[in-house]
Formats: structure tokens, C-alpha cells, sequence
């Protein structure tokens, strides 16, 4: 590729993909992503701290849902305010198939699947407090982020399953059947 052209970032998240999965990840050097992606090894660092990063994509999906977290109405409550946040995320998303690539290159390799829960932390972290700037307690803040991760996680592989499905449909599909399973338990529990 030559080295003028754009989107160094995605050339570089794609050509470590690419080499992740047809060498492994511990046999994949910065100086052969790079130049895979037609650029030079310093050029890597300045968009990702390590090796590790460039299947992450940098802060850009926890900052959007921070911000989409704290532009929405003021009147929903805190877990439709973390609901309606995430189905903006589809918007940023990369491809299907390039996560359904990544999603496999991650199990493989403990190191990823590290980074890969550390990253989903420091999201959750990012939105708690989010949350707690717009007057929720720390802990229920907490509660209520580590449910809404609970339903992303299951509209995220239901999404990436279901090619003809979105994303935002899916997190709302997740979200009703966790309210139609509590109700169903608060009537089980209820006395006859």
C-alpha cells in the first residue's frame, strides 16, 4: 500500500488482524503490521500504545458512550439512558465480519482476551460515573451498568450471528426479555 494513503489506523487494525490469524499473535511483530500496512513502525505508535491495542480501537467506543450517556434526556431513567447510549454504539462499529475475525483472534490468545476484559472494565467504569454525574448513587450506578453490559453482550452475539439483524433492535429485544423475566419471577414469588 502506499504510504500516503488514508485511514492509516483501519490499514493498521486490519493488517494486524490479518497476520493475528495466519501466524498467531505472539509471532506477529509491530514492524510487520506495519509494514503490512504500508507504513513505517513509529507510525504504529501513533495510534496505538502496543501491540495489543490495535484490535481495540483506542478509547473511541467508551468515549461515545459516555457522551451519548450524558446527552440524553434528563427524564429517562438510568438504565434507558445506558440503553439508549448503547444503540448508538452499531454506529461505530466496524464491520461484521471484521468482528466476527477479531472475536475469534481474541480467544485464541489469552493476552487479547485480557486486554479484551480490561477495556470492557475501564467502559463500565467510564459510564458509572457517567451515570453518578447525573445524580445516581456509585452503587446502583454500578448495578445498573453491570446489567446493561449483561443484555449488550447478548444482543452483541446475537448481532454477529444474525446478519440481517440490528444491533439496536437487538439490545431492546435483550432488554425486554430480561423485563419479562423478572416479572414472570415477581409473580412466581407472590403468595397464591
Amino acid at each position: 500500500m502506499p504510504r500516503w494513503e488514508s485511514d492509516a489506523q483501519g490499514r493498521l487494525e486490519r493488517a494486524a488482524l490479518e497476520l493475528f490469524e495466519n501466524q498467531g499473535f505472539e509471532r506477529t511483530s509491530v514492524a510487520q503490521i506495519a509494514d503490512a500496512a504500508g507504513l513505517k513502525e513509529r507510525s504504529f505508535y501513533r495510534y496505538f500504545p502496543d501491540k495489543r491495542e490495535v484490535l481495540f480501537a483506542g478509547n473511541e467506543l467508551e468515549a461515545r458512550l459516555v457522551a451519548q450517556v450524558e446527552a440524553t434526556d434528563p427524564g429517562l431513567t438510568p438504565f434507558e439512558a445506558v440503553l439508549t447510549a448503547l444503540r448508538t454504539a452499531e454506529e461505530i462499529f466496524r464491520p461484521r465480519e471484521f468482528l466476527l475475525r477479531r472475536v475469534r483472534v481474541i480467544a485464541a490468545n489469552p493476552a487479547l482476551a485480557e486486554r479484551d476484559l480490561i477495556k470492557l472494565a475501564d467502559i463500565a467504569d467510564a459510564l458509572a460515573q457517567a451515570l453518578e454525574r447525573r445524580g445516581v448513587e456509585p452503587g446502583k450506578a454500578r448495578f445498573i451498568i453491570d446489567v446493561v453490559l449483561a443484555i449488550h453482550r447478548r444482543a452483541v452475539s446475537r448481532w454477529l450471528a444474525e446478519p440481517a439483524a440490528s444491533l439496536s433492535q437487538l439490545i431492546t429485544q435483550a432488554a425486554d426479555e430480561l423485563r419479562e423475566a423478572v416479572a414472570e419471577s415477581a409473580q412466581d414469588a407472590r403468595p397464591s
